[in-house]
Parts: C-alpha cells; structure tokens; sequence
C-alpha cells in the first residue's frame, strides 16, 4: 500500500524538544489509536530547526531513533512554511520568504540533508512540498528568472545527494489559489521548461485543486503530458456552498471566518468563468455569490460540514483514483487538515483527545476510502 502520513503542521513546535513532545503527545497516541503497527508522519520543521539539524549528524540520528521508537517513519516533509505557523495570525506571510529569497533557497535544502537520513529503509524516495513560488503580487519577469535560478541550484544539490544516498529527495511544488502559481496548470506552463522533473514534479493539494474548480482527472492526465509528475499529493477537502447567498449559507460560513490563515474563494458561473475573492471575510463584497462557492478550509475528510455546507472529497476521490489506474508508483499521499485549531466545532474544545481522534479518524477514512484497505500504513 502506498505510505499514508499525517502532516504535523497541525501541531505548533518550533525547536527539537517541541517536535519530540509532538511524538510523544500526538503521534504515538494516534498510531495506537489506529491500530498501525508503523505510521507516517509528513513531518514540518521550522526553518531554524531545519538548520540546527542539517548541521549536526548526530541530531539527525536522535531524532531518527526516537522516530524509530515510537514506531514513527518519515517518507515527506513540509516545507511550504517557513516558521510561526500557529502565530495569531498568519495569513500572507505563509508565501514569506519567496523563492527569489536566498533563504527560501537554505531551508529548502536543509530539509532535503535531514530528510535524506530519515527515510525508512523501504524508501524509493522522499519528498519535499514547497509553495508555489510567492503571493502574486508583486511579481516580475526578473523574479522568474531568479526564481528559476534557484530551483536550478536545488536541483544540483539534489542530484548531489542522490548519487551519496542511493535515493533521490525530490521537490514537490504546491500550486495554491492567490500565488504566482494559482493553478495546477499555472505550474505545469511554468514547471514543464525550467525544472529537470527527476527532481521537481507536482505536489498536489485536492484542496486547492478543488478550489480551482479544475477537473481533477484531466488535471492529473495534463501533469503527465506535460513531462512532469505528482511526487506528492495532500490529501485534503474543501468547504463547498451551493447558494453563498443565502442567508444561512451566510450565517454558516460566519462560522468559519477566522482570523489565522487565509481562506480563499472561488466563484464559477454557468460561462466557467472563475471569479476569485482573496479571503473569505472579503468574498461577500466581492463575488455576486449566484453561482456555488468553494472556499479554502481545510476541513476533515470524515466529518462532512452541516447544511448548507459540504465538502470536495470527491475531488480527492477521484484524483487519487486516477493516479492509481495511471502510474507504476503511487506518489506519498499525506492527509493535511492544519485547521483543527481554527475549526468552528473544535476550536478550543476537546483538548489532546478530540484532536488525536479526529487525525485518527481522518487517516481510517483515507485508507479506507482512497485505497480500500482497512489499516494504515
């Protein structure tokens, strides 16, 4: 069965002894909980942590031990932010820095040096999500040039590492509404004549696909056209609204506005025009709200939101469906609900216990619901 993680950006650590009270807390209760003998963990380390590791074999070698005692692996990692995820407010500066910062460019490979020693033996690969270049604006020819640069210089780190280990550590870029690469086909145009794709493919977030309104087979069909491939996918939903102008889709998406992450809506009319507001508190103003809205929540894959509320898991169905009847290897598939924190029903309510439930709970549903299998692994 293909690897089946969990991404611990859900839980808020920025040093060592936070991410190894993580395990203890966290993830080994939700192994238990699962039944699984081993778990994935698509592990977040913040940016500083990264460094302190890449820096230090002996660090790398605590951390795969106490991972390796807690029957703990780690095929991907996350490394789209870059710290302060759980800040009170995080919104825009997810995207900060940029990959025309030099510092975009460290932490990524920092990730790629830890990542390289923490791969289980059963590895052909590991992977490394990375966001879609920077927030839109502002953006130039200039930047796509630097920008280019450095995915160059990644890739040369990458082929180094990979003739040393044995193994490839390959990057997975996320497209995401509102960025340079909006769109899973934005980053296919802008992927496909600048990366070498033994090292840099897709990672493909069902939540923001969903978003886009793409079509998700076609979607998958047009990467492999294009000479690239899904090296990840995050396994995720979002919230869906059939009529957002009506006053109890309004009242319920009040619920979830809140002032942490930043929550994107698309609006697409019968045409298939897609019209977009930058957050949701804005979306009222901004859209005609005649047409069904999806909004970027992260929301469970098992708990389908109340009336008049619903959720794309069939999006992610199908995506993974498709992969599975398209490729010889399936790429790492990693459930990534960051929200529990700001969810409307869980928000400050249930402590350690709701949140290592509903993970669990998550993870049943993906294996059982994407692959037709019972346990996790």
């Amino acid at each position: 069965m293909t690897p089946l993680s969990y991404c611990t950006n859900v839980h808020p650590a920025e040093d060592l002894p936070g991410v190894l009270a993580q395990l203890d807390r966290y993830a080994e209760p939700v192994r238990r909980l699962v039944g699984a003998d081993v778990l994935g963990l698509g592990l977040w380390l913040p940016a500083a942590l990264a460094r302190e590791l890449a820096e230090s074999p002996e660090l790398r070698a605590k951390l795969r031990a106490e991972l390796d005692a807690r029957g703990l692996e780690v095929y991907t990692l996350n490394a789209f932010p870059y710290g302060g995820f759980h800040d009170e407010v995080v919104k825009h500066s997810v995207y900060r820095p940029e990959w025309t910062d030099s510092a975009r460019l460290r932490y990524t490979a920092d990730c790629a040096v830890v990542l390289a020693d923490l791969l289980p033996d059963s590895a052909t690969y590991g992977s490394i999500s990375t966001l879609p270049l920077a927030w839109r604006t502002p953006w130039t020819p200039a930047d796509d040039d630097t920008a280019t640069a450095a995915l160059g210089e990644l890739t040369g780190v990458l082929d180094g590492m990979a003739v040393g280990h044995g193994r490839p550590i390959r990057l997975a870029v996320e497209p995401e509404p509102g960025c340079v690469l909006d769109t899973v086909a934005d980053a296919v145009r802008w992927l496909a004549p600048r990366v070498d794709p033994r090292y840099v493919g897709l990672c493909l977030d069902t939540c923001h696909l969903a978003v886009s309104f793409a079509d998700p087979a076609d979607t998958v069909a047009s990467i492999h056209r294009a000479g690239l491939e899904v090296v990840k996918v995050q396994a995720s939903a979002a919230l869906q609204v059939e009529d957002p102008g009506s006053a109890q889709a309004r009242q319920a998406l009040a619920d979830f506005t809140e002032p942490r992450y930043l929550h994107q809506v698309r609006e697409r009319t019968p045409t298939g025009t897609v019209l977009a507001a930058d957050d949701l508190p804005q979306a009222h103003d901004e859209l005609p709200a005649r047409d069904a809205w999806r909004v970027h929540f992260h929301v469970p894959l098992h708990a389908r939101p109340a009336a008049p509320l619903s959720a794309t898991t069939d999006v992610l169905r199908t995506a993974i469906a498709t992969l599975r009847s398209t490729v010889d290897e399936m790429p790492h598939v990693e459930v990534e609900t960051y929200t529990w924190s700001v969810l409307p029903e869980t928000a400050g309510n249930g402590g350690d216990t709701a949140l290592i439930r509903g993970i669990a709970a998550e993870l049943r549903w993906a294996a059982g619901n994407l692959f037709d299998v019972e346990g996790v692994r």
